[in-house]
């Protein structure tokens, strides 16, 4: 009901009563600075000194709720845990480039498709891939009518029917049509020419119009495609496609140039993702010779393990990087770590008088559920590694 009163106060009246009420107040702190030793700076300072400086009692009952770990020298191997990009793996993927010159006549796989060694990405009218058509049937014509020649100059010269000399000249002409026959067969393995078509050729069966195909030289994934019908490609410098095999990847990834000397060709590594609910097997399998000198960090690449093509290029992902190396020294389990108002490490310590101490702590790598504790600690020191939260709230009140 004071409320209700208080409302119905007139404007005129308000102004009148606040300044009573502040003046009432001012004169009650006076009266309080001026007694004695009650100093308000003088008070909040000590309790803030006391607050920080203090330990933490906590009686039987409350000692039950938290839990001790004992500080000792472990060997373990050293994390480090950074960030990284997909890439294909180069030593798994190729770029097809245009083996002959011409416009595309159409395409005949899309982005994703499976392809295996030899199938035919696209159609391309090409007048280099006709000529080599027939230049190798006619390289095989005479190269057997040249080899016939010389057969039939042998067994003349046995009946003096012709000279050593242009029996001699006919087995040249018949070596150097065999070695033309060869290299424009070599012509149309690396134009990709169906192996069918060329028995066709080589038995003397009639070709009916022949299309020029380019073909993947790889089992894979189509992972790109750069031409489109129409276009004309240059022979041995247009790329058209890009085809890899996405059973393991490379993630790109960097590393500070004090974590180097922990690392070697070889550690295991976990890729991570949000796109899976699993991490991907892999292996450290470069380091770069040069330090980013804008960044400070040194490359490393990782390959990893890809079932399923999870990981796509370019995406980005966390990486785990686990020494080989063994090492030695103190590990403080996660859980025991707080952080102060200015996001300091600290611990909680327990003293020889049964009171826990808050102490600075300074964190090294990460261990699986610890971290590596390069000062701070010694060798028998107890913390409290379950129940730090509730300590800090009792020494905060």
């Amino acid at each position: 009901m004071k409320n209700k009163t208080s409302y119905a106060i007139p404007p005129a009246e308000r102004r009148v009563t606040f300044p009573r009420a502040l003046a009432a107040v001012v004169m009650a702190v006076a009266t309080i600075v001026s007694f004695p030793g009650c100093s308000p700076k003088t008070d909040i300072n000590a309790q803030t000194s006391s607050v920080t400086a203090s330990n933490v009692t906590l009686t039987a009952a409350q000692r039950q709720n938290i839990h001790l770990y004992t500080v000792k020298q472990s060997k373990f191997h050293k994390t480090i845990e950074t960030t990284g990009t997909v890439d294909f793996d180069n030593d798994q993927a190729t770029s097809v480039l245009a083996p002959f010159s011409g416009p595309v006549s159409r395409l005949l796989v899309s982005l994703g498709a499976q392809v295996s060694e030899g199938d035919s990405l696209a159609v391309v009218d090409s007048p280099d891939f006709a000529t080599a058509i027939s230049t190798y049937r006619k390289a095989l014509a005479t190269a057997k009518t040249a080899r016939r020649l010389a057969e039939l100059d042998h067994d003349l010269i046995q009946h003096q029917g012709v000279s050593r000399r242009e029996a001699e000249q006919a087995e040249t002409d018949a070596t150097n049509a065999e070695a033309d026959r060869d290299a424009a067969l070599q012509a149309l393995v690396s134009l990709k020419v169906d192996p069918q078509t060329i028995k066709d050729i080589q038995e003397g069966r009639t070709i009916s119009h022949i299309e020029s195909m380019i073909r993947s030289p790889i089992a894979g994934t189509v992972v790109e495609k750069l031409i489109t019908p129409g276009q004309l490609l240059q022979a041995g410098s247009t790329p058209c496609f890009t085809v890899a095999d996405l059973s393991q990847v490379w993630v790109m990834a960097n590393i500070f140039e004090s974590d180097v000397a922990a690392i070697d060709l070889g550690d295991s590594a976990e890729v991570f993702t949000s796109a899976a609910p699993t991490s991907f097997p892999g292996k450290v399998d470069n380091l770069a010779a040069i330090l980013d000198p804008n960044t400070r960090s040194i490359g490393v690449r990782v390959v990893a393990k890809n079932p399923g093509g999870v990981l796509k290029k370019q995406m980005y992902v966390r990486v785990r990087i686990r020494s080989n190396r063994e090492s030695t020294g103190l590990l403080v389990p996660v859980s025991a770590i707080l952080r102060d108002d200015e996001n300091l490490p600290f611990v909680y310590v327990a003293s020889a008088d049964g009171a826990f101490e808050r102490r600075q702590v300074t964190l090294g790598y990460r261990v699986g559920d610890d971290y590596e504790d390069p000062s701070g600690l010694k060798a028998g020191e107890q913390i409290v590694a379950e129940g730090a939260v509730f300590i800090q709230f009792l020494q905060n009140q």
